[in-house]
């Protein structure tokens, strides 16, 4: 890998081979070499976790030039460790997590595997993306995205983040978009979230299920933007001080 090219950092929380990371190795290999370091099988919803009981195993899967793909053993979240640990040659320009199948949007972003990629290298103090797909198909048409991961990457490798930034990315499913909107995080709940069946051999199962419920119609929230078609982009910090309610506190006599 050539020491004068930016170095990519790629994982996701759909697993090494998903379509979306596939998608999105390839686009990033524009702007530098990419080493992608992603589960070996699915971990969506498993946010910032990390392994501890058990050791990891990362194996590499393939290598060409500019390119070289790692899958492991462990979380989204151990795949940024073990990578900037024991794997990449130097620390990265960038780390950019997805594509995700699926919306990542709301108070999703909480539980995203693909945001704790992000998450993670934003507490490494580097420059960190997520990008997600409103699409659970597992060959959904991501073309549409490419244009705008290659405008928002390359503003990103030049601008830089702010310390302690990072980026939460969503696109709509859809053709076309009507437009980009910065946002800011929509106000929702999962709602009707567990649906119960009775097992064979006695007592009672749950398939984690549910509904979203946004009330929101304000277009500046990521989850409203969605939905009237823009890609949303939603600046987001890693700092959950409530600064507001700290000022407060300082009059509490406690």
């Amino acid at each position: 890998m050539s020491e004068e090219r930016p170095l990519i950092l790629v994982s996701n929380d759909d697993g090494y081979s998903a379509k979306g990371i596939n998608v999105l190795m390839r686009v990033l290999m524009e702007f530098g070499d990419v080493v992608v370091v992603a589960p070996h099988t699915g971990r969506s919803g498993k946010g910032c976790s990390i392994t501890s009981e058990v050791p990891i195993n990362v194996w590499r899967v393939s290598e060409e030039p500019g390119l070289t793909v790692y899958a492991c053993t462990g979380t989204p979240c151990d795949c940024v460790k073990v990578a900037c640990h024991a794997i990449v040659p130097r620390r990265p320009s960038l780390i950019v997590g997805g594509i995700n199948h699926g919306d990542n949007s709301a108070v999703n972003a909480h539980y995203s595997g693909t945001m704790g990629v992000v998450i993670e290298g934003c507490m490494k103090g580097i420059p960190s993306i997520a990008f997600s797909l409103c699409s659970h198909d597992a060959d959904a048409d991501f073309s549409p995205t490419v244009p705008y991961i290659r405008s928002v990457v390359e503003q990103v490798l030049r601008r830089g983040l702010p310390s302690g930034s990072c980026l939460n990315v969503n696109f709509p499913d859809s053709k076309e978009y009507a437009g980009v909107k910065i946002c800011r995080q929509a106000l929702g709940e999962w709602v009707n979230e567990w649906e119960a069946h009775e097992h064979p051999r006695g007592g009672r199962w749950y398939w984690l299920t549910g509904n979203f419920d946004c009330n929101e119609s304000d277009i500046d929230a990521d989850r409203v933007a969605l939905d009237n078609n823009f890609v949303a982009i939603t600046p987001t910090r890693i700092d959950f001080t409530d600064y507001r309610l700290l000022d407060e506190m300082k009059n509490w006599n406690i």
